[in-house]
């Protein structure tokens, strides 16, 4: 049987980047490398940040913008990306409501709609919480109680449906974090008359290549052989730390995976509440045109339920294109059978109906499901996640990442998280 010191689970951002600070973590201390084997089910690394060359168009498997609150680790990236054209972009994204665009955050931005709009939305937001006493129990009742009726209901209510594919009610008050982009009264008719975004990605940076300039940087930190791709995690015994994939059994000493929670659950022969574990699928087509489209924009959300798609990303007006390249979410729940064909129609005719194309000729497209996507963050879960990942820890292994952890964040927040978990091992190295 083979055996590792160290196996990682799945070579996307938060695997690559442990394996990367473990490495500097010895190097540092004048040691070698750990013993290191990385396990990758896909048959090349970068898990969901992946990018795709097709007839000159660059697309990612999603829009995977980089919003860096750490200078030390966009610096420690970029040195790695020698001769990379990275650009820093300040954001422009629009909602577009009942034809007309206005900037987000929607709350901060009521001023833009029409006065019979933006009347109930301000009458709303000054009588919010009305009736409903005691702190929020979900993060529906979070939305009405900070931003009132009117607010919710032409954009936080049914754009957060369609983006999650569930009832709010379920989800914690805190489901999004500081990625919600609060705003209380003083903000909002502040920004009538100095209007500012300070949402959390106000900037991002994007190399030219793709997404996947990123995952490059990433793996150069790795030595030769590291990776094992298309070799999944099939079974895990945590009593004698033996992973099992198709080829082989590989005993560990410390395992870190960023595997979605409840499969290495299932995995591992852990007892767990899956019915605590709920989330979505997003189907994104990327689609490259003949000429270009509308510029100055980075992405526009769609909040109306008739439309399929709730939001559409503008590669081309990064970097600059003459045809436009787009990438279009569609999200759906868990079990939904999706008739991608019919959807790509579909989606075609509503980016005409909403005059994002205009005779335009499709020339390239792509498509991808992504599964999970974003999770249902509920009471339940957050306990039986803090749960399980206890137990796996006190077995050496541990779960991290957006699926790891079950939890909304930041590609950057995976690095920082899992730079932190090496640094936990800097003595033992």
């Amino acid at each position: 049987m083979e055996s590792t010191e160290y196996l990682v689970v799945g070579a996307g951002v938060s695997g690559l980047s442990f394996a990367g600070w473990l490495g500097e973590g010895a190097a540092a201390r004048g040691r070698p490398a750990p013993e290191l084997l990385v396990l990758e089910a896909e048959a090349e690394p970068g898990g969901y940040c992946r990018s795709v060359v097709r007839d000159g168009f660059v697309w990612d498997y999603a829009g995977h913008f980089f919003h860096f609150r750490h200078p030390e680790i966009e610096a420690r990236l970029r040195a790695r990306m020698p001769g990379a054209e990275v650009r820093t972009v300040v954001k422009r994204s629009l909602i577009r409501h009942r034809g007309r665009d206005i900037d987000f955050p929607f709350q901060k931005n009521i001023h833009q709609l029409d006065r019979d709009d933006f009347i109930d939305c301000l009458y709303g937001l000054f009588f919010r919480g009305e009736g409903e006493g005691g702190a929020p129990r979900s993060f529906k009742q979070m939305l009405r109680q900070r931003l009132g009726a009117g607010i919710c209901e032409r954009f936080l209510f049914p754009y957060n449906e369609k983006l999650y594919a569930c009832d709010l009610d379920v989800l914690d008050p805190d489901a999004m974090g500081r990625f919600f982009p609060h705003a209380d009264v003083a903000d909002i008719v502040r920004n009538m008359k100095r209007p500012a975004d300070d949402s959390y990605n106000a900037t991002f940076t994007y190399p030219r290549g793709g997404a996947v300039e990123y995952v490059r940087a990433l793996l150069s930190d790795l030595p030769p052989g590291a990776i094992a791709c298309g070799e999944p995690l099939v079974a895990l015994d945590l009593a004698a730390q033996v992973a099992t994939t198709p080829r082989r059994q590989v005993r560990y000493r410390r395992l870190v995976s960023s595997v979605p929670l409840p499969r290495l659950c299932a995995m591992a022969g852990l007892a767990h509440d899956a019915a605590a574990f709920s989330w979505n699928k997003v189907l994104v087509f990327n689609l490259g045109f003949d000429r270009k489209g509308p510029s100055g924009v980075h992405w526009i959300y769609f909040p109306e339920p008739h439309l399929s798609f709730y939001r559409v990303g503008f590669y081309d007006n990064i970097h600059g294109g003459d045809r436009m390249s787009l990438y279009v979410e569609i999200g759906a729940p868990a079990a939904a059978e999706l008739d991608v064909a019919g959807l790509r129609e579909r989606v075609l005719a509503d980016l005409a109906a909403e005059r994002v194309i205009d005779g335009h000729r499709l020339v390239a497209w792509h498509s991808v499901v992504l599964d999970p996507a974003y999770v249902h963050i509920t009471a339940r879960s957050l306990a039986e996640t803090a749960r399980v990942r206890a137990v796996l820890e006190a077995a050496g292994v541990y779960s991290v990442g957006r699926y790891g952890a079950w939890t909304y964040c930041s590609i950057e927040d995976n690095m920082v998280e899992t730079r932190a978990l090496a640094g936990r091992f800097a003595p033992l190295l």
